[in-house]
């Protein structure tokens, strides 16, 4: 004789309710989902995990924008930089070329013979200021005499063959040439021997 157990009616609605007797289907809430399984370990999921995506590609984006501004700053700082220097340059050398016709007519005086060594020495003088002021800019005066011929630095205006210099090297120099850093300011007119 098979026993049979007495239900209650509420017992009833309860096991017509839980999923196994409703062949397998889960009708629970979906707050209260158990845990995704991967590879045997539970893994809790995250209800506001999509935003917390959204929110980290946006800090990436916000931090290229910004590495990007940094750079494109750093840009205009050393280009500014380069453009100040050079308007610099550009300006002293203006200026030191206004000068050079002075510098031209000091050197013509001293090579002039005098009786009077007041004057001499007072031209002298007013060389060796010259000459004191230009190099507080910076400015430099091209050693040519002797030296090999540069067309870089060098105005070639005469040729002569002389085998008491080397060849292609200046022999005179007609007038001085001068530099302000690695700009030429004035080339110097030299004489060039073989």
């Amino acid at each position: 004789m098979s026993e049979e157990k007495d239900i209650r009616p509420e017992e009833a609605e309860e096991l017509e309710a839980t999923p196994e007797t409703q062949g397998g289907e889960d009708t629970a809430p979906e707050a209260e989902t158990p845990p995704e399984e991967a590879d045997g370990e539970v893994i809790e999921v995250n209800p506001l995990q999509p935003l917390l995506d959204e929110m980290q590609a946006q800090l990436v984006e916000k931090e290229d924008k910004l590495l990007r501004l940094a750079a494109e700053f750093d840009n205009f700082r050393r280009r500014s930089q380069k453009e100040k220097d050079g308007v610099w340059a550009d300006a002293t050398a203006k200026a030191v070329n206004a000068l050079l016709p002075v510098y031209d007519n000091l050197e013509r005086a001293l090579k002039q013979e005098t009786a009077d060594e007041a004057y001499k020495k007072g031209v002298e003088m007013t060389m060796a200021g010259l000459m004191k002021a230009l190099e507080g800019l910076g400015v430099t005066q091209i050693d040519a005499t002797g030296r090999p011929f540069d067309p870089n630095v060098h105005n070639a205006v005469m040729h002569i063959e002389d085998e008491s210099f080397g060849e292609n090297t200046v022999a005179e120099v007609f007038q001085a040439g001068f530099m302000l850093g690695e700009k030429v300011i004035r080339f110097a007119m030299v004489k060039v021997a073989n």
